[in-house]
């Protein structure tokens, strides 16, 4: 039995904006903040309630659908999170079907953990922020943890 190696979710996740990061070209995928704009595909799983069909419409208008509509692949785990998704609008809903819920939407993206692990992250509205700023602050660098070292004397003067 295989033992060990990296897991989904184990240790801290790799963070962007980190020294190790910049040094192994780590980067997200940036998805348009003002969401899908393409024809919403067919839903493909069979008898679709009109709810359905509403989330659905619903799902393909987030800006994760940028990514979705370019693997088709994906479309199917999408649906099953929109079906999972309904049932969850039941008052009588169990806790097992919330945890496939959130586990879809992991998945798929569509929590703040789903969209790192699937290497994405939601681009700023530059528009949106162009037109309240009126001058962007120079990028800070980050230090390393030996620039921000400080040696400090011994109590005893030694």
């Amino acid at each position: 039995m295989a033992r060990g190696g990296a897991r989904n979710r184990s240790g801290p996740q790799p963070d962007e904006g980190s020294l190790k990061s910049a040094r192994i070209g780590y980067s997200l995928t940036a998805l348009p903040s003002e969401g899908f704009k393409g024809d919403v595909p067919e839903f493909p799983l069979p008898q679709a309630s009109q709810r359905e069909l509403e989330v659905w419409g619903q799902a393909w208008s987030t800006p994760q659908a940028c990514a979705w509509s370019m693997e088709s692949w994906r479309w199917n785990a999408v649906a099953t999170w929109v079906r999972y998704a309904v049932r969850m609008e039941d008052p009588e809903a169990s806790a097992a079907l919330a945890n496939v819920t959130i586990r879809y939407a992991d998945q798929i993206g569509l929590t703040p953990a789903g969209l790192k692990e699937n290497g994405w992250k939601i681009a700023a509205n530059e528009v949106g922020e162009r037109s309240t700023e009126k001058a962007a602050a120079p990028a800070q660098v980050k230090s390393s943890a030996r620039d921000r070292f400080k040696v400090v004397p011994r109590a005893d003067g030694a």
